[in-house]
């Protein structure tokens, strides 16, 4: 099939969304898809407000039309509710074209957090970007009954994967600490609840491997805290490998990747009992969850390492891909559907 993806996250940006996009799209063309990515590369772009590492192309709708217009997609697929997304979604409801969403992130407690602005005004809409769409995928159970209870319409799960054969516990990288390593993979952001693990009472040291707007303030703020930057690859693995318990504070993420990399690391996760860890995490066997973080870690600090690596082994980009697929909606069948209604 001829696929189009519309998203505004991606290189150089960081976090789940990128990563899942890119694995997405390098799984389709592996399995013989031809993938066109609608994405800020190439385009101008403006630094957003108050977070200047995300770029805003702005204004692209006739250059997007034209794109769109050349490579004539059997699926469109609209990752994001950004500025792309919106043009893309203009274009097909002009052309009476299907398409399908994602809702990757909750966005309405991402933008309260930064701004006076109450969730219900942002979930409606948000609720008003996805109603045409076809279907909107959504990484776990419990998001997609969120969204339900929220008044979205045809909410279907699209889950997520790992690369088991980057994410391993081999050469682990050594910290030089006295007592327990716990490390924090993820943007250094207010919406990632991260001063709720620095501000933990822990023996050993805590790590924070990734950047954001708050590093430099949080860095000065907690001078005991190791912030390492940005880790890629195997490099990350490694810092992550040599971690004792991998904790994640954030209460409004909607999945988590960096859990299933710990996992496959052999490292179990401490979290919040919230949409997120409690779909990806097996508790006392792959992490603990706990309204009391501090008491999640300790609990976790005692899990097998090697259950949480035969966990993450079972969960492959492949499968993930394959959902996303199943989840499309072609031209084609659209049509004939609507012609039996």
């Amino acid at each position: 099939m001829r696929i189009a993806i519309a998203t505004d996250a991606w290189t150089p940006q960081v976090n789940g969304v990128v990563t899942t996009l890119g694995q997405t799209r390098d799984h389709l063309v592996k399995a013989g898809h031809d993938v066109l990515m609608l994405t800020p590369e190439g385009r101008r772009t403006f630094p957003c407000p108050t977070y200047p590492e995300i770029r805003l192309a702005l204004f692209q709708g006739r250059a997007i039309a034209r794109e769109l217009d050349e490579f004539e997609p059997d699926c469109v697929h609209i990752a994001t509710e950004g500025a792309i997304g919106l043009a893309v979604r203009r274009y097909c409801i002009k052309r009476d074209i299907p398409f399908t969403t994602a809702y990757h992130t909750q966005f309405p407690e991402y933008v309260r957090a930064r701004f006076p602005i109450p969730v219900r005004w942002t979930i409606a809409l948000l609720r008003r970007f996805h109603k045409p769409a076809v279907r909107t995928m959504v990484p776990t159970e419990s998001m997609r009954r969120t969204l339900l209870e929220r008044g979205f319409e045809n909410v279907v799960i699209w889950s997520r994967g790992v690369l088991t054969d980057v994410f391993k516990p081999d050469e682990a990288f050594e910290y030089d600490a006295q007592g327990p390593v716990w490390v924090y993979v993820g943007r250094v952001a207010v919406e990632k609840n991260i001063e709720g693990f620095l501000d933990l009472s822990l023996p050993g040291v805590k790590v924070v491997i990734g950047d954001g707007p708050d590093r430099l303030r949080l860095s000065k703020a907690y001078p005991d805290v190791r912030f390492l930057g940005y880790k890629f690859g195997r490099d990350l693995a490694r810092h992550i490998a040599g971690g004792d318990v991998f904790v994640f504070p954030s209460k409004t993420d909607t999945f988590g990747i960096v859990m299933l990399e710990a996992m496959a690391c052999g490292v179990p996760v401490a979290a919040f009992p919230v949409t997120g860890p409690i779909d990806v995490v097996q508790p006392g066997t792959t992490g603990c969850l706990d309204e009391d973080l501090t008491v999640a870690c300790a609990r976790a600090l005692e899990l097998n390492r090697w259950d949480c690596r035969q966990y993450a082994e079972s969960r492959s980009w492949r499968r993930s891909t394959q959902q996303f697929v199943d989840n499309l909606a072609p031209r084609d069948t659209c049509l004939a559907d609507a012609r039996t209604a």
